[in-house]
């Protein structure tokens, strides 16, 4: 089973990923954590990497395609997965076409999002400045709001109320992709 997890930051997207991928047995991968790991490397890309997102752009869409295919190339997601923080744009989303069974929109409010993140303490991810996260936020609204419309007209965007609580929001995921 193929799944992509759609949310602003701070949806709890990595929370009902990591919650999916020990229900389903597939593995749970966030561009994301690729991004910030490939940012500690002392390499070209790795230092463009860690400018664009310390500033809170995006990875340009060329280079976002390349690296996210090269992960779902290895074979531990040969059997499915669960895809958090990608497509983040309806030109990614046209380009990979793999199979999607479910695109899930944890759809949350940007002051709920502001709150969750202001009180998340993890000293990893520098990225997290107030200024980043605004910005990223109103990427969200400008690049990928346009990609849950691209899947809804393909007729698997599950619209979930991302303000619940865990468990509800969970036990709802699974409902909508009928593994209740």
């Amino acid at each position: 089973m193929k799944i992509i997890l759609i949310g602003i930051q701070g949806s709890g997207k990595s929370t009902q990923g990591n919650l999916l991928s020990e229900k389903l047995g597939i593995p749970y991968l966030s561009s994301g954590h690729i991004f910030r790991e490939m940012a500690k490397e002392k390499t070209p890309l790795g230092r463009y990497i860690k400018e664009t997102i310390t500033a809170g752009f995006l990875i340009s869409d060329e280079k976002t395609l390349e690296i996210v295919q090269e992960y779902l190339g290895r074979d531990e997601y040969k059997k499915g997965y669960i895809l958090d923080g990608f497509p983040r744009t309806v030109p990614q989303a046209e380009r990979f076409e793999n199979g999607i069974k479910a695109a899930i929109y944890l759809k949350v409010s940007d002051k709920e999002a502001l709150w969750r993140l202001a009180g998340r303490d993890d000293e990893n991810r520098e990225d997290d400045t107030l200024h980043a996260i605004k910005k990223r936020i109103a990427l969200f609204h400008e690049k990928t709001e346009p990609v849950i419309e691209y899947y809804r007209a393909k007729g698997v965007v599950h619209e979930i109320d991302g303000e619940k609580s865990i468990e509800d929001i969970h036990s709802e995921i699974l409902e909508k992709i009928g593994m209740v």
